[in-house]
């Protein structure tokens, strides 16, 4: 037998559903044994399918907490002075962030998906840095290794949700 997609390469094999011969290179393992590809349909999980409105609804839901975070964030790290404080500060920020974010897309994950929340965690880094102050002139004062921890972990957190 020669098979149907490659007709050049000989087999003994066959589709298990149709009984098209197929080679080892169309062969698609199932749980039922080996199809070709037509037969074995496949598909990605739905949980990593996402269209547009998907994607909206996370920047939505993304910004949204971001913003929200960011400013409870601004006003418990001026009350509380501890700087090892913020590092559990950033990563419930994190964490909150990327559930939110998580939750809006009925729990799908997606590399795309931790992107969106790992850009959210940063506004929210930014805005609880600066608070209501333009960006630039919070960074005159600097930027602490333990707020660069607290970004990498915050990040770490938010796309470890999504992804």
């Amino acid at each position: 037998m020669r098979c149907a997609i490659h007709p050049e390469m000989e087999t003994n094999l066959s589709c298990g559903k149709c009984g098209q011969p197929i080679c080892p290179k169309c062969m698609v393992m199932t749980p039922v044994g080996g199809r070709c590809p037509k037969c074995a349909r496949v598909r990605r999980t739905p949980t990593y399918q996402l269209s547009t409105i998907w994607y909206l609804r996370a920047v939505g839901a993304g910004l949204g907490a971001a913003l929200v975070v960011g400013v409870l964030w601004w006003f418990l790290s001026r009350v509380t002075p501890f700087g090892f404080f913020n590092l559990l500060l950033a990563a419930g920020a994190g964490y909150l962030i990327g559930e939110i974010t998580s939750r809006a897309v009925n729990r799908k994950r997606n590399l795309w998906l931790a992107v969106i929340g790992s850009l959210a965690f940063i506004l929210s880094f930014l805005i609880s840095f600066s608070g209501f102050s333009p960006f630039w002139l919070a960074l005159r004062f600097g930027i602490g290794l333990l707020d660069l921890l607290a970004l990498f972990l915050g990040v770490f957190l938010a796309q470890n949700q999504l992804r």
